[in-house]
């Protein structure tokens, strides 16, 4: 395992995957960036993993790489993982569960299902994550700072 300090030899082959060559000149294929912190700190604690689940190389900050690396490793963890954030929340359909959730995400409009309050789990100060009937997590960064509808919501909820 190595620390990065400034600049990897990262690109992708032919295929879309990702190739790393480590400080030995080992070229691995198929590597997967992974947050350490994905919702506390997601610019912070990346690990490169190999295809075999080794840790090949740990970045501190995705800010100290230069652009064209941080590109294909933000460009990566958004294929790789996806958490759409409630921005607002439309309306619900009743405010016992199961009921029916229409949102703005940072990814456009949806609707999902709530089955039940337990999967509104708090994660830290002001941050949830909920979980619809299809198992899709719903963030919500900062409950307190959402429009004063969509805090009324969730207080029925919470």
């Amino acid at each position: 395992m190595s620390e990065i300090q400034t600049v990897l030899d990262l690109r992708r082959n032919a295929f879309g995957k990702l190739l790393f060559v480590d400080a030995e000149g080992t070229t691995h294929e198929g590597v997967v960036p992974v947050r350490a912190f994905p919702i506390a700190a997601p610019d912070e604690g990346i690990s490169l993993i190999s295809i075999d689940g080794h840790e090949l190389a740990w970045i501190d900050s995705l800010q100290q790489l230069p652009a064209a690396q941080r590109s294909l490793i933000e460009e990566e963890l958004r294929n790789r993982e996806f958490m759409p954030e409630i921005r607002s929340i439309r309306k619900v359909s009743t405010f016992a569960t199961p009921s029916e959730w229409e949102v703005e995400t940072d990814r456009g409009e949806t609707r999902f299902i709530l089955r039940g309050e337990e999967d509104i789990r708090r994660v830290a100060d002001g941050t949830l994550l909920i979980a619809d009937s299809h198992g899709v997590q719903f963030l919500i960064r900062n409950r307190y700072g959402m429009d004063r509808i969509s805090r009324r919501i969730l207080d029925r909820f919470l």
